[in-house]
Formats: C-alpha cells, structure tokens, sequence
C-alpha cells in the first residue's frame, strides 16, 4: 500500500513539476526558448501547449526566418484542437501571406477541407456547405493541375449532394404543410438547380399532384386555370415515366381533373 501511495505522490510531482515548468515557460522573456519548446509541444502532439506559445510567437516574429514556421504550426495546432472555423481563415490567410510557400497550396486546400468538415447536415442552414463548394472550387481554380483536384471534386460532389437532398425535402415540406403553391415553386427550382437529381420522377409526380390539389379548392376565378395546369403536368410527368410506379395514381388525378374541367364548362357556359 505505502510503495502504491509512492507512485502516486511522485506522479503527482512530476505533473506538478511539468505544470510549474510550463508556467514559466509563458512566463519567459526567451523568445528563442519558446520558439524550441513550441516545436518540440508541436511534433509532441501537444498542440494546445503548442498553440499557446506560437500566439505569442506570431507577431514578435513577423518578417523574421521562422515567421512561415511559426504560423504554419499555429494553423495546423488549431485545426488538430478541431476549432475548425479559425484553422479555415487561417489556413487562408497563410496561403495569401505565403503564395511563394511550398506549403501554399496544401494550405488553401485544407482551407477548403476545413469547410466541407464545417457542413452540416441537409435539414440544417446550407450556407456553410456552399462556403465549402466555394472553397474547394477556388482551390481547383487556383491549381488546377495539383494532385488534389480529383478529390477536391469528390468532396464537392458530397456537398452538392446535400444542397441536393436539402433542396428536395424543403419542396416535400412545403407539399406535405399544404403550401402547394410553394411546393410548384419550390419543385421547379430543385429541378432547375438539379437537373439530374435521383428524385426527379417523385418531385415531378408531386408537382402533379400539388397541381390538382390547388385546382380543387381553388376559387371560382382561378380554377379553370389550375385545371389546365393539372392536366399539362400529368402529361409531362406521363410522357417522362412511361413506367413509373405513380403512373396509375397520376392517371386517376388526370381523370378527376378531366371531369372537373367538364363540370365546370357546363356550369359556367
């Protein structure tokens, strides 16, 4: 128990005493020892300790030979902590501050990765995943002969993939909270943004279907029209999906939308 307790206390020491050593490393006027104890924390892994000493470092070293080192550990100590919105405008910034740099291009590409890591999910806000597009778009701009612009591309497909699904769950929202009117609106766009998008066919089949459900509670004034507009998108969508599992569902609505248009010509001729 007593040779136990041993251990204990002396690991206690030597944490207190690596503390105590650190503190007084902040605390030191040594520019040049800091500069050593910063890389040695770096290649260590230790990149809070790290980070904390080349903050410091950053502006006392500005125009000096380690300048580019120093910030180029600092970028990568932020990005390693995962604070991923500060290692983007850093990783940035380094590259525009260094373009003669060999690690310039690295650099703005994993500007542009920390931005697709910064996407959310679809159901979320997209401005950050088509901050990610951007990025990787103007690293592909910027070296379009690099070694990374083949996946620079796969990444952007994913982020594309999002705008995709998110594009398309906000046109089914807006049809399932009865905003039809919204839904056409919204479905157009999808389609326009998105023109070979996997949900082509349902976003078409509801576009019908939002069509006749307008036209049936609709006002006397506009209900003609919203008819006609039925009866046009079941032949887009039938012309389109000569297969399609909504083809006999979509037959049925342009049945009921024929019919409706008959009542109404007998009602108001």
């Amino acid at each position: 128990m007593l040779k136990k307790w041993g251990v204990i206390i002396a690991l206690i020491a030597l944490l207190s005493t690596g503390c105590s050593r650190y503190q007084q490393l902040l605390k030191s006027s040594d520019m040049d020892l800091k500069y050593t104890e910063a890389i040695k924390y770096y290649d260590d892994e230790k990149y809070e300790k790290a980070m904390a000493l080349f903050e410091e470092l950053i502006p006392l070293f500005r125009g000096t030979e380690r300048a580019e080192k120093v910030y180029y550990c600092y970028t990568y100590c932020n990005y390693q902590l995962n604070l991923l919105y500060s290692a983007s405008y850093h990783f940035k910034k380094f590259a525009v501050t260094y373009p003669l740099s060999e690690h310039a291009e690295q650099m703005l590409f994993m500007h542009a990765y920390s931005n697709y890591l910064l996407s959310p999910i679809p159901t979320l806000d997209a401005s950050e995943t088509q901050s990610g597009i951007n990025s990787l778009q103007l690293f592909i701009n910027t070296y379009p002969e690099h070694e990374l612009v083949d996946s620079s591309n796969v990444l952007m497909d994913k982020l594309r993939n999002k705008l995709e699904e998110k594009s398309y769950l906000n046109s089914k929202q807006y049809y399932k909270i009865f905003h039809f009117k919204a839904a056409i609106i919204s479905i157009n766009n999808t389609l326009l943004d998105f023109p070979e998008t996997e949900y082509r066919e349902e976003l078409t089949f509801l576009t019908l279907k939002s069509h006749f459900l307008l036209a049936e509670n609709s006002v006397k004034e506009k209900k003609l029209e919203r008819i006609n507009n039925t009866i046009e998108a079941y032949y887009t969508f039938a012309d389109s999906y000569k297969e399609s599992k909504y083809l006999k569902e979509a037959q049925l609505i342009f049945t009921k939308a024929s019919e409706m248009r008959n009542d109404f010509k007998i009602k108001n001729s």
